[in-house]
Formats: structure tokens, sequence, C-alpha cells
């Protein structure tokens, strides 16, 4: 038993000695190559470049069995190919190598990088805005019948699997066609993901709330039901009225304008999301949270 405990207590004190002859150079050495080897598994996953590295381990493996075999003109041979190899690897991934350092120059490392990437955001999400604005608007004018939702942190499969793929550009162009009386996809939802229009033409769950006006339509209700089931945001232009609405946390708002309608958009789908809130903003979260 004392052997064991000798045994234990070397290993142990060996162990320490591996620890504690760790610089912090080690640490930071080891964690930058892991990084690379990571980025460049994951170059080769993503892009044709796995090929190319078959060769690359061939030629290795070839280079070892004839080292081994002793085959003198073969080796020669390869070790010339090695001389010349990390040139022609150069030039055989410059797409790959290139679509790498496009990505890092992208990336959002450091605060300069997530600012300018953060205001970008907005401003694609504020080009959103004013096209949902302008659509609504419109449609609003001619009475076209409309059922936009804006998804945010919920995910909404069911629904879009109910619909067609769109995967579009916001535009206020694209979405009074959308809603056309005569368009195929005109009958549902359109359901707005990542700042892009998604799906069209998708089912929604009604709302089971028996206490609404008996005014309030089949798309009043969806929105409904679909603000109560998730925390998204449901935008709807009456057929008969042409009075545009808005649902949220299973609330329904009416009679909106351009202006009003970018004010409460500005506040519930854009505010928290870029953490602008101003006081105005505050409180209209608080009146939809009451």
């Amino acid at each position: 038993m004392d052997r064991v405990l000798s045994l234990l207590e070397q290993g142990w004190d060996s162990f320490l000695g591996v620890i504690t002859g760790i610089s912090i150079g080690d640490i930071l050495d080891i964690i930058v190559l892991s990084f690379l080897l990571y980025k460049a598994i994951q170059l080769v996953r993503e892009t044709h470049a796995g090929q190319l590295m078959k060769g690359v381990i061939y030629l290795l493996v070839a280079y070892i069995g004839v080292s081994f075999l002793e085959m003198t003109m073969m080796k020669m041979i390869l070790e010339v190919v090695w001389e010349i190899g990390l040139i022609a690897l150069i030039v055989l991934f410059q797409p790959e190598l290139r679509m790498m350092l496009e990505k890092l120059g992208k990336s959002k490392l450091g605060m300069l990088g997530r600012t300018i990437a953060m205001e970008e955001e907005e401003n694609q999400y504020r080009h959103t805005l004013d096209s949902l604005v302008k659509a609504c608007t419109a449609m609003s004018e001619t009475k076209t019948g409309a059922l936009i939702v804006l998804e945010q942190t919920t995910i909404l499969n069911d629904a879009v699997n109910s619909g067609s793929l769109v995967d579009a550009t916001v535009s206020k162009e694209l979405l009074c066609n959308v809603f056309y009386p005569k368009s195929p996809l005109h009958d549902g939802a359109a359901v707005i993901r990542n700042n892009r229009l998604y799906a069209a033409s998708c089912i929604l769950p009604l709302t089971q709330n028996t206490e609404l006006s008996r005014e309030l339509g089949t798309r009043h209700r969806a929105a409904i039901g679909m603000s109560e089931m998730s925390d998204a945001i449901v935008l709807v232009v009456s057929e008969e009225t042409g009075t545009i609405s808005l649902a949220y946390k299973g609330n329904l708002k009416r009679g909106f304008d351009s202006i009003t309608l970018k004010t409460e958009l500005e506040a519930l789908w854009i505010g928290d999301r870029f953490e602008k809130k101003t006081e105005s903003k505050i409180k209209v979260w608080k009146r939809w949270s009451k």
C-alpha cells in the first residue's frame, strides 16, 4: 500500500512539474495553433480544397514510403516536388486563401469592427422598415389586404414551412406584388426573417380568444394568434377598410398611419435590437407590456 501511495505521489509531482513548466507563451502558442488548425479544417470542409488536400496527403505518404524503402531516384524527384510545393499550393489554393483573408477582414474582431458592422446592420433594418411602412401605406390606400410577420427570437418554422420560400430583399414593390389580389402568394402571411422576405403565403394559427370584436376578420385573428405564440410583430392591412393594425404580445392596435407606424416599429423592432432605447421608446414598450 505504501508503495502504491509512493507511486501516486511521484506521479502527482511529475504532473505538477509539467504544469509549472508551462509558460504563458506556451499557452498562447497552443491557442493560436489550435485556432489556425481549426480555420484550416473549416476552409477545407467548406470549399473544394478538400480534393487538393487529398493530393498533398498522397504525396506525403509516397515520400515517406520511398524514404523507408530507400528508393533513391523517386526520393530525389519527390524532394524536388516538395521544394516547389509551397509555391504550387499558394497558386492552387489562391481562391480559398483569398476568401479566408476576406472573411478575416470582414470579421467583427475589435470594438471598431463591431461598431461598423452594427451600424451597417442597423442601416439595413431601417431600410427594410421604411419599405414596410411605404408598402403598408400604399396597400392601405388601395384597400389591399396584407399580413406581414416580423420574426424575432422565436423561430417560426411551422409557419414558414406552410408557405412558399421567397428569400428576397424587402421592398415596397415586392410586398405590394405579393399581396396583389391576383397574385398566387397573396392568400396568407409573409414572413420577414433576418431582414429578408423569407416566405409568403404562410398559414398562421388563429387566436382562441372569444372576447374579440366580431368586426375582426381572419387576418386580424391570425395576427393576434401568432403574437400570442411568439414574440413576433405582425402587421395587418384590412381589405375592407384599409386600416393598418399591429399585433404584439397578444394585443392588437389599429388605426396607424405612416408616421405612427414607423415610430412604433422603430421602438418594437429596431430600438431593442440595437440597444438604443430612448425614453419615448421605453414608454412604447411599457404600453405593450400592460
